[in-house]
This record gives structure tokens, sequence and C-alpha cells, in this order.
């Protein structure tokens, strides 16, 4: 991505160009004017049939959602704002995202991205101020919760983010953990736990001589790789939590042994531990301790973990198995997707002889945990958790978008610096407003070239 002072300096001459009517428009300057009007379309909001794709100056009318439902009825203070966007104290901020319709638009199709990644100030602002506000966005959750829940209408709405202190529901939803039928619901769970405990009282609480080899061994490895998961929050370096890690998915991985533990795999429970721990636990999560919570619910938050895990790598089941199959095939077709988006840039690359599997390994292995803020994860999972069995084909457009945020920086690096770029990206300082920008990208380019895959086989 540009430099914010590049895009400052160009801002007033490009919308003036793009916008005067005297003047034909080149494919970037369409393909701007689309992002531009996706981002500044209202989140989460459903418009049946095509989507005229424009600008759009006056915010729409949020007065009739002005009621709530009393089932989530809730001050949205500090403690409402989930645990892992704290730092931006308000929902507000959590609600800003692409809108994804319910239908493909007709986007103006273009091979070349040599501006697609520059956004003019003014157009940021404009994709912060056309939001809904809280109470509509509430309300279009609290309406879609109540009752039987339309899964394709939830994935909708959440896709574009979820309001923090719903996400432990609607991330059990999305995942098929919980039913969609309320009335079903407490004991469809409360089974689930107990199965779990089960497994645990089976595989985990039994002595060594029980175990073989192999079992030991994998053990072993996943004690060694708890304390290093996100080092960075220091709620995942109690030893509390860390056990909670290790029998989460030491159960798992007996359960599973066409793959078994996978390093990575410990990454993956960290997002489900925060988001169904804020269920029990208020403030932020530098202060949270499990010995807060009891025997019974900590029992809860485990099983809760590891059905949700079990579902999400259900879906991905190759990219653990042996030689991870499933993740060498992503990258290979994020490598083609990033040729045809970027040639420069991947002509660079290959002529610097960096491969893929070099960077991109990690990030499809670890769904980007690694890679930018914990703060932002939960967003970021909205995203994911929405697409459904169509995750592992959409993580290839997220990605694309990611590492060209830093198309211009790559073209000037040899090898060795770029390596180290990848490996350390400077992600530390994001805020919403960057992981919607990559979102919004991958939402466009997906558009574009999924529905017609001769664009990238040509």
């Amino acid at each position: 991505m540009r430099s914010n002072s590049t895009n400052n300096s160009n801002s007033s001459s490009s919308s003036n160009h793009r916008l005067r009517p005297d003047k034909a428009e080149s494919p970037d300057s369409r393909f701007n004017q689309t992002l531009r009007s996706v981002q500044g379309l209202l989140k989460g909001r459903s418009i049946p049939g095509k989507v005229l794709l424009a600008r759009r100056s006056d915010p729409l009318d949020d007065s009739s959602c002005q009621d709530r439902s009393p089932k989530y009825e809730r001050s949205l203070s500090e403690n409402d704002t989930g645990p892992s966007d704290r730092t931006d104290k308000s929902m507000e901020e959590d609600d800003k995202g692409p809108f994804k319709p319910s239908t493909h638009e007709n986007l103006n199709k273009s091979n070349s991205s040599s501006d697609v990644h520059s956004t003019p100030k003014e157009v940021q602002k404009s994709a912060i101020g056309a939001r809904a506000t809280d109470s509509a966005r509430v309300m279009k959750f609290t309406k879609e919760l109540s009752g039987t829940v339309t899964l394709e209408r939830l994935r909708e709405l959440a896709w574009s983010g979820v309001p923090p202190y719903m996400r432990p529901t609607v991330w059990k939803l999305l995942l098929g953990y919980a039913p969609p039928n309320s009335d079903r619901r407490e004991g469809v769970l409360r089974r689930k736990r107990l199965e779990y405990l089960d497994c645990v009282a089976q595989f985990y609480d039994i002595p060594d001589t029980e175990r073989t080899d192999e079992e030991i061994t994998m053990l072993r490895q996943i004690a060694v790789d708890c304390p290093r998961t996100v080092p960075d929050v220091s709620f995942f370096q109690q030893a509390q939590v860390q056990k909670s890690m290790e029998r989460i998915l030491y159960t798992w991985a007996i359960r599973h042994p066409a793959s078994g533990y996978v390093q990575g795999i410990n990454d993956l429970v960290t997002p489900f531990l925060v988001i169904f721990l804020s269920e029990y636990l208020e403030g932020s999560v530098d202060n949270w301790s499990l010995s807060d919570l009891s025997p019974e619910k900590i029992s809860y938050l485990e099983a809760d973990c590891y059905w949700c895990l079990t579902k999400l790598l259900d879906g991905m089941q190759d990219h653990y198995t042996f030689a991870q199959p499933g993740i060498q095939r992503l990258v290979f077709k994020l490598k083609e997707l990033v040729r045809r988006i970027d040639e420069p840039v991947s002509r660079h690359m290959e002529e610097q002889g960096l491969e893929f599997l070099q960077f991109a390994f990690r990030w499809f292995n670890c769904l980007l945990i690694r890679e930018i803020p914990f703060h932002l994860i939960s967003r970021l999972w909205d995203t994911y958790l929405a697409e459904g069995d169509a995750l592992p084909d959409f993580l290839v457009y997220i990605f694309a978008s990611f590492l060209l945020t830093w198309s211009d920086k790559l073209q000037k690096l040899e090898f060795q610096e770029m390596v180290m770029f990848l490996q350390h990206l400077p992600t530390e300082n994001w805020t919403h407003l960057e992981l919607e920008m990559v979102l919004s990208r991958a939402f466009m380019w997906h558009s574009m070239f999924n529905s017609s895959p001769s664009h990238l086989a040509s």
C-alpha cells in the first residue's frame, strides 16, 4: 500500500480526475471507484438483486432501527466491547467494514492494478462516516438471533463484523456447533460438553504408561508449544490457560489420527478461548484469570473451544495431514492470483528467487494470527467463519490483499531483505481501518476472479 503521504498529496487531483465527466475513465479508475463504493455502503445491510456501485454522500436513515429486543439490551460500556477489541474502546470502531451483499455485483474487470493500493484521504473519511449506527447494527443481529436462525442471513451480517458481546453466540451458530433452533440449543450444548469431558477422561487423564510412544511425543510437543502461543498477550502465559489449551489440543489430536497434532493448530485455539471466556469474565483480557471460574465453567469453556476448533478444521482437513497438501495447493493459487493482480511485484519476487512457500505457508497454517495484532483477530475471524465451507478458497484472496498492501515496498527489496520483511511485517500499529482495507480488496478480487477462472488460467 502506498504511504499516507503519497495518498494525501495525490488525493485531490486523483479525485477530481475521476469525477470529471469529460474525461474517459481508465480501468484503474473504475476499479478504485468500485472499491470505494463497496467500502462506503452500509456494513451488513443486504440489498436484494444487483447493487448500483456509486458513491453516496448522504448517510442512510436509521431512524427505523431505534428499538432493541430486551434479549440483548445492554449498555455498550468498555466491558461490552469484547475482549479482543479493548483498544478501540467502542463498538462503533469495530463496526467499520466492507459490505458483502447476498449476490455478486457486476464489477468492471481490469488486469491492471497500478493504482489499486492508494486510497485518498477523503475516501477513508467517507468509508468511516457512512456506517450504520450501533443501535441499527445491534438491531439487525438481535432480530436474526431471535427464534430460529437463518444461517445464510446471519453469514451476510457476520461477514462485515459482529457486535463483540454477541460473538460467542454467533460464532457457535456459524460453525454449526450450536443449532439454529433456539429451543434445542441448550440441550445440544449440554450434551456436547459432557461428550468432551468423557473424551478428556478417556484420552488425557490417564498415566503415560497407557499411552503409545507416539502419543507421549505428541503430548510433549503440545506442552512445549502452548507457552509459545501468542507470547505478547499475557493472558496466554498463565499456567492454567496453557493447561486448558493442552487438554483441548491433545484430545483433538487423538480423535483425529489422520493428521494428529500439527504445530500451528495451537494458534487456532486462541480466538475461541478469548471470545468464549468473555461470556464469563469482564474487563480487559490482560486482567483475566481462569482461577476466577469454577471447574464447571472451565470445562464448558474448553468444550466450546474444542468443538468449534473441530468444526473449523473439518473444512480444511488436508491442511494438516501428511505434507499438508491443502496448504501447498492454496499457496500455489496465491502465487498465481498475485501474478494476475500485480504482475510487477510478482515478477520481482520471482527474479529474486523468493518462493511463496517461504512466507505464505505460515499464513495459511496459522490463519494470520502471528501476522497481525491480536486485538484485530476477532474481527478477521468474523469474516473467516461467515465464509463457512468456502473459507479455504477465500483465504487466497485475503492473503493476496494482505501481501499487496506492501507492493511498492517489496519491489524495492532484494531477496534477503524481502525474507526478513515478510517475516516481521510492520502491522503492530494496525487498526481496524487497515484490516478493513485488506478485506475490501479481497472481496473485490474474489468477485472479479472467482467466477471467471479463465482470468487466472490465461
